[in-house]
């Protein structure tokens, strides 16, 4: 089975250079083949001369972004990509700094051995992050299933069949959020358990203002039951003040109707036509292996 692993990359050269030795170590034994893509999201700092060392790898590459992008439209990119110039079974995007844990890969081989056309999602099972984070974490998953319904508990790392593929870079969504497209295109994911790891240089870059656009970011993909749902809190909680409405007491309702409004902006991100033309934001394709 040909398995291509997506690495988006903005200036952590370092990282991906460790992650891809660990990768590598992991395979041993391995007998399907296994491509890396780098995809360099425009960084600014030089790229550093990868050698042709890795024998658990058939091939190595780096497709290199004209201008940054951002995370989610990276791999969108990524995917359509790879989609349109190769022929593979299975997509792994995974981040570049070993907060996806190269470990869990073999994992995701096995099961999709077993599950030929069934996308697998690595469910977080244990963050590493600190105590803050994790209570902000918390409160956007039950955000999230509140206005939503749906319980998301995967980012990026996951295992995609090419019918899956697909399915992704032929809808708007994943322009805006990898995560939140998946769950509405995917009714029948499965779940490989994923330990958050810890990143190999540096502090993590999800803040909390990075975990609000996320989180938004995801929600936004289901507006359609986020407004519903939205309209449906106003009117249950005005009917509740009815008789005591003060400015005090008017306050959620203010609040409801401007995270409807962004939401609705939010997802003005989503754009099926930027992700047609992505390709065009691809500068060069350097071959290592």
């Amino acid at each position: 089975m040909k398995f291509f692993i997506l690495i988006p990359i903005y200036n952590d050269w370092k990282s991906v250079l460790k992650l891809i030795e660990n990768i590598n170590l992991q395979l041993e034994d391995n007998d399907n083949k296994i491509t890396i893509f780098i995809i360099n999201d425009a960084s600014t700092e030089e790229t550093p001369i990868i050698k042709d060392e890795y024998k658990n790898f058939l091939s190595i590459k780096i497709i290199n972004i004209k201008n940054n992008l951002g995370h989610a439209r990276c791999i969108a990119t990524g995917l359509k990509y790879v989609y349109e110039n190769f022929e593979f079974d299975f997509v792994i995007p995974m981040d570049g700094d070993g907060e996806d844990r190269p470990e869990e890969i073999k994992n995701f081989i096995n099961l999709a051995k077993q599950n030929s056309n069934a996308p697998i999602v690595g469910k977080r099972v244990k963050r590493s992050e600190g105590l803050i984070f994790k209570i902000n974490y918390f409160i956007h998953k039950i955000v999230t299933f509140v206005l939503t319904g749906k319980s998301i508990k995967f980012g990026n790392f996951t295992c995609l069949p090419k019918n899956t593929v697909y399915k992704l870079i032929n809808d708007k969504s994943t322009w805006s959020s990898f995560s939140g497209s998946l769950t509405k295109l995917e009714k029948n994911l499965i779940s490989s358990p994923s330990e958050r790891g810890l990143r190999y240089f540096g502090p993590s870059k999800m803040n909390f203002l990075n975990l609000l656009i996320h989180s938004f970011s995801i929600i936004a993909v289901f507006k359609t039951t986020v407004i519903l749902r939205s309209i449906l809190f106003y009117a249950i909680y005005l009917i509740l003040i009815s008789n005591n409405i003060t400015f005090i007491t008017a306050i959620p309702l203010a609040l409801i109707v401007i995270f409807a409004i962004t939401i609705l902006r939010i997802s003005g991100r989503e754009d099926i036509n930027a992700l047609n033309n992505s390709l065009s934001n691809v500068d060069s394709v350097e071959s290592i292996k």
